[in-house]
């Protein structure tokens, strides 16, 4: 990559970071929730656009070659949103997951060179070093404060800056795999001052897993690290030994900080504790599991688990939600059966290319590239089991920052002469054709997010007015709208979200 490149690479996945970690200290004229998705919104549309026009004008009907397992799952979730086309705001989830998936496997293999990979995954990691560093530095001084106002229960303050302590999880989930590599790779990982740095910040982001008990962080990071040991094996050790010693750090972090310095200043010391219960989500998972089947293999449609009536009664008895607590579920409710088909095309397809690629380094001296390749996989492999329990793919900040990381990981695993270097860089007039068709629909789609937003707000304010319950998020982070018929009052302003 040439330097205006990686400035400009380095720049943008520094934003993202930030605006993900510190969106409390942002202006928030619409909420840091809604900020994050109208951000994640504006960069899908139009890293899209520009890269589906290249492809097309570039390698026209090869393109299905070259892209079919991305196209098959965008495909999938568009084509299976057309039967209910005509509900509320059929298009705006279906149309974010078809921009997400297509875009982290096109921009991968955009990559070219292993030069090009290389220099990819250390500005990602060496920029979510130093965010995490400062997002811990910040964790501290909260951690003071609370401190200083006698405040026995940290984990209600600590971590900071996200309107539910299980999207900061999706977050540690994406990165904590990716910090041993900050001091491992790069021009600065001999730096003592540098290594210093990137351990206090990891130290901090375990003390943080442990204190608020991220179940789903915990044993996404285990699986993750069983993955690398099994598949890459020897030559990552490197790697994990440096993840167990952070590790360690912050176990040590744990005891001092949340057992020893606040027995000491505080009579009554609340410890959140580790247990092994579903959190009441094994109801959500029931309700979704039966919804899977109702119109199988075809799903009850976009956003039918906020408009559906309920099937079971256990969760009719539990307390609402604006999902159910497991993305692939989820997914086989509202699109069916044939989307998760195509979403395990893709994940074959991933562990098709990350076999070759790993057999490829096994026979060569690489050793930096064998690390980020093992990094990478066991923050990918994490983050996959984490959806299983949790909102991964829903919530906008953690979809922002595994968009980088699954764009980084498809480069990894991509055949290095997936860009050919021969001919020009495609037909102009084709791109730009191409380019303004994408770019409409894409506007198309942004509108029908405008609209939704919009009328969520109205219906928001609404329903606090009358039947407040807190705000279980979604798409937005008021969630429960649409709702079923049931639960609409008719006559009433939040009745009629047009």
């Amino acid at each position: 990559m040439t330097k205006t490149q990686t400035f400009f690479v380095s720049l943008l996945t520094l934003t993202v970071l930030l605006s993900v970690l510190f969106a409390d200290l942002l202006p928030k004229p619409v909420g840091s929730y809604a900020f994050q998705r109208f951000l994640q919104v504006g960069i899908l549309t139009i890293t899209c656009t520009a890269v589906g026009a290249f492809y097309i004008s570039r390698y026209g009907i090869e393109t299905l070659n070259k892209l079919w397992p991305a196209l098959i799952v965008a495909s999938g979730f568009l084509l299976l949103t057309f039967p209910f086309r005509e509900s509320l705001y059929a298009w705006v989830e279906p149309g974010l997951y078809a921009v997400f998936f297509f875009g982290f496997v096109a921009m991968g293999n955009l990559a070219g060179s292993d030069r090009t990979k290389h220099q990819l995954a250390v500005i990602l990691v060496y920029c979510a070093a130093v965010a995490v560093a400062l997002y811990g530095a910040t964790t501290i001084m909260v951690y003071l404060f609370a401190l200083s106002d006698e405040v026995s229960q940290l984990s209600a303050f600590i971590p900071w800056g996200f309107v539910n302590i299980r999207y900061w999880s999706h977050i540690a989930t994406w990165l904590m795999p990716l910090l041993p590599l900050a001091v491992l790779i790069g021009p600065l990982q001999n730096q003592r001052l540098w290594r210093f740095f990137c351990a206090l910040g990891a130290a901090i982001w375990w003390w943080v897993i442990f204190l608020s008990t991220s179940r789903g962080t915990m044993l996404g990071l285990i699986f993750g690290l069983f993955i690398v040991l099994v598949f890459v094996g020897r030559p990552a050790l490197p790697w994990v030994k440096v993840f167990l010693r952070y590790l360690g750090y912050g176990l040590f972090a744990w005891l001092v900080l949340s057992v020893l310095i606040p027995s000491i200043l505080i009579d009554e010391l609340t410890v959140r504790a580790l247990h092994a219960g579903s959190a009441g989500r094994m109801p959500l998972f029931i309700e979704a599991w039966r919804m899977s089947f109702e119109n199988f293999p075809l799903g009850m449609g976009p956003l039918s688990w906020l408009t559906h009536e309920t099937l079971t009664d256990e969760y009719l008895k539990s307390s609402k939600f604006g999902h159910p607590h497991n993305m692939y579920l989820m997914w086989a409710a509202e699109y069916g059966w044939l989307v998760i088909c195509a979403l395990l095309a893709l994940v074959v397809q991933a562990i098709r290319l990350f076999w070759e690629r790993r057999r490829e380094l096994r026979n060569e001296t690489q050793g930096a590239s064998v690390l980020i390749l093992a990094a990478f996989t066991a923050s990918v492999s994490a983050a996959l089991l984490h959806a299983g329990v949790s909102s991964v793919f829903i919530a906008p900040g953690s979809m922002l920052i595994g968009f980088l990381v699954l764009c980084v990981f498809w480069a990894l695993i991509s055949p290095s002469w997936v860009v050919s270097s021969q001919g020009s860089g495609g037909n102009k007039a084709l791109y730009t054709v191409a380019f303004i068709a994408i770019g409409f629909v894409a506007c198309l789609w942004l509108r029908e997010v405008v609209i939704y937003y919009d009328a969520m707000l109205e219906d928001r304010n609404y329903r606090f007015e009358t039947a407040p319950y807190g705000t279980p998020p979604r798409f937005w982070h008021y969630g429960m709208f649409p709702r079923p018929p049931s639960q609409m009052i008719q006559g009433s302003s939040g009745s009629s979200p047009d």
